[in-house]
């Protein structure tokens, strides 16, 4: 049996600059795309192109196109999954998908931000149209680069330092993402050049820093060193259906979706929370790099710590912490003697820690979680299972951007300005209920990952590594299987025949 190669740390580097690429062109839409069609007029882009009132239910057009994005991004999560695991081309299940998705990818984001429009239902129809298309790019390129992971990843050592370099670069890119607003805005001021034409120049070079990116694993990562995995012949949704028969993924799945729905609400809402709550508008990129330096710092600690304490007890701590900081934020501008500045920096502080948690030991568990099921069936869905995952969290997300958008338009009123303009304002009690329910997500998330039973999939993880030496192969799973099913465990086995051989 030929031996699984390691990955280096030179193309461990490689894939967490794929990730890079991908959290830049995912934080653009998910990050700035609500505020750059719904402006809060303490920004710099006052113009419309969207209707910005509720049409039923509170439900706002901006919040109903992003959030049918989503279902339309989870629907074809399954379908891209199950493309990749079957797929037969030479250079890997996973690379040849990188290989096309990443520049469709990237000038589709672009696109997204092109409804500029002076026809608002033009406007509307781009919007649809394109944003469903940035969807499918991202779910054809992260899709099959989630499922890189358990493959380069086959020991847990490399399984735990992949989950870390991508979070690191995950909140590297997500900073530019942010950044990319405050970079426009500075170019229209200093150059005078039209504020939407100015963002579209600078998300355009962001796109292209991107793809570069996007590339380097894609052709950087030999894939056929590491994988040896076997061929699945199941369709998209039979095989999806087969990683919800496991018991342990369905737990995760739920207190995921639960998360992301939290995390998802503060994500939109930080930029309105700074301008809005706290009235520091100037200063929200500076809030956001200094939260990011502490996810930063923290990420070290977590990987430690989740290899002392175990992955599920620290994502307990992180959902929790989550709520504390949420509630925390919900308070923002309310306490009079913490000046609004300092008080920013307080609440990147409560929510950077949570973030370098829940950014590496998620999807460590997936890896986990996907191995055992592997053990147990013969079966390979590392895809799926990433593909799954993302199904489901991207319906939390669906349903965030409508709970958020929906709530962003309480306490909304028109006025005019010196300039007898007429700009929206707001008095912040929208973006406050969003944080509680935030926080009440984040609380429900914690309480479901409690019935996770970690040991009970790692035990089944080593039993199989004790008998095939850290490689997996399906003579090895059947006999991993064998020995399961007998009263005594692996483990027992094993030493037993080691004290015979050492008899004779």
């Amino acid at each position: 049996m030929r031996e699984i190669k390691r990955p280096s740390k030179k193309e461990m580097w490689f894939y967490a600059l794929g990730q890079l690429g991908w959290s830049i062109l995912g934080g653009l839409v998910s990050n700035l795309l609500v505020n750059y069609y719904l402006p809060d007029s303490t920004g710099g882009g006052i113009r419309t192109f969207i209707p910005q009132t509720a049409i039923f239910l509170g439900l706002t057009i901006i919040g109903l196109i992003t959030a049918f994005g989503r279902v339309f991004d989870a629907v074809t999560d399954p379908i891209i999954a199950n493309f990749s695991d079957n797929c037969k081309a030479k250079k890997g299940k996973r690379i040849p998908f990188l290989r096309w998705a990443a520049l469709p990818f990237a000038v589709v984001t672009v696109l997204v931000f092109c409804a500029t429009f002076s026809n608002e239902g033009l406007n509307v129809a781009w919007l649809s149209i394109f944003l469903m298309l940035f969807y499918l790019g991202m779910t054809a390129y992260c899709t099959p680069f989630n499922a890189l992971l358990p493959v380069l990843g086959h020991q847990q050592e490399d399984r735990m330092n992949l989950s870390t370099y991508i979070s690191l670069t995950y909140i590297v890119g997500t900073g530019v993402a942010f950044g990319a607003n405050i970079i426009w805005t500075k170019l229209a001021e200093i150059t005078g050049m039209d504020y939407y034409l100015a963002a579209k120049l600078v998300i355009g070079a962001e796109a292209a820093i991107a793809l570069i990116c996007m590339w380097i694993p894609a052709f950087g990562i030999k894939e056929t060193d590491y994988n040896i995995e076997q061929n699945q012949n199941d369709n998209a949704f039979k095989a999806l259906g087969k990683t919800f028969k496991n018991k342990h993924f369905r737990l995760f799945v739920i207190s995921d979706i639960l998360y992301w729905i939290g995390i998802t609400i503060f994500n939109t809402g930080f930029l309105y929370y700074v301008s809005n709550l706290l009235d520091c508008y100037d200063w929200y990129m500076l809030l956001f790099i200094f939260m990011t330096l502490v996810t930063f710092v923290c990420y070290i600690p977590a990987n430690i710590l989740t290899k002392k304490f175990g992955k599920k007890r620290m994502v307990i701590a992180g959902f929790i912490a989550f709520a504390v900081a949420f509630g925390v934020c919900a308070l923002a501008g309310k306490i009079s003697f913490i000046p609004n500045l300092v008080y920013g920096f307080i609440i990147c502080v409560f929510v950077g820690v949570p973030l370098a948690i829940l950014g590496v030991v998620p999807q460590a568990i997936v890896a986990d979680i996907a191995e055992q099921d592997y053990i147990k069936t013969g079966e390979n869905h590392d895809g799926m299972f990433y593909a799954a995952r993302t199904f489901a969290f991207k319906l939390g997300q669906g349903l965030a951007m409508i709970i958020f958008t929906s709530l962003a338009v309480v306490g909304q009123y028109e006025t005019t300005n010196a300039r007898n303009e007429v700009v929206t304002m707001n008095t912040g009690l929208g973006y406050r209920i969003s944080l509680i329910v935030a926080l009440v997500f984040s609380l429900l998330a914690a309480v479901v990952i409690l019935f996770y039973k970690e040991k009970d999939v790692m035990k089944t993880i080593e039993e199989a590594h004790l008998l095939e030496g850290t490689s997996i192969d399906s003579a090895k799973i059947e006999e991993a299987k064998a020995v399961s099913s007998t009263k005594e465990p692996a483990i027992e086995v094993a030493q037993e025949e080691d004290t015979i051989q050492e008899e004779e």
